[in-house]
């Protein structure tokens, strides 16, 4: 009986010492847990960080490629204007009517001494230019000449939105 007594205290400290091994395997188990959930919420907050910065970087190139566009475009809207007073001059029924138009474009310019350049001839990056002149000069040319063989090569424009100078290449 004493040996029974023995061997039943000898299993149960054996069970005592099994359940607090388990029961420290559960803690670390769960003290794992919470750094890899903390290891995972770290990662999430991080990805979420990098989305949010490649989203800003697309809207910033958005917003960059829209201003070049509206820079272009309101750069390209004087040569456009430009462009047809040139024809309506050349292609005028009247010198009335020629004049009338002569008088509209020069309100585009900063003055009716604005110089007008007339490129020739273009090789390595370097131009070759015709003779000097202005834009009032130019404008009563084309009525004389009746024909429009230039177009607008470059504009230049002041604080006001006045052409300053024109550079005009020559078709052939």
């Amino acid at each position: 009986m004493n040996n029974l007594f023995r061997l039943s205290r000898i299993i149960m400290l054996a069970l005592v010492a099994i359940m607090m091994i388990g029961g420290a395997g559960c803690k670390s188990k769960k003290k794992a847990g919470d750094v890899s959930d903390a290891e995972a919420e770290k990662a999430r907050m991080e990805q979420e960080a990098k989305l949010r910065a490649e989203e800003e970087e697309r809207r910033r190139a958005e917003e960059e490629r829209l201003a070049r566009e509206k820079a272009r475009a309101e750069a390209e809207a004087p040569a456009q204007k430009l462009e047809m007073y040139f024809e309506a001059i050349a292609n005028a029924n009247s010198i009335t009517s020629a004049n009338q138009s002569i008088d509209e474009a020069l309100t585009m310019f900063a003055s009716p001494q604005t110089p007008v350049l007339i490129v020739i001839s273009e090789s390595g990056g370097q131009k070759d230019y015709d003779r000097p002149t202005t834009i009032k000069e130019y404008l009563n040319y084309l009525k004389d000449q009746k024909k429009n063989i230039n177009t607008i090569g470059d504009l230049q424009v002041d604080s006001r939105g006045k052409i300053t100078e024109i550079e005009l290449v020559k078709q052939k």
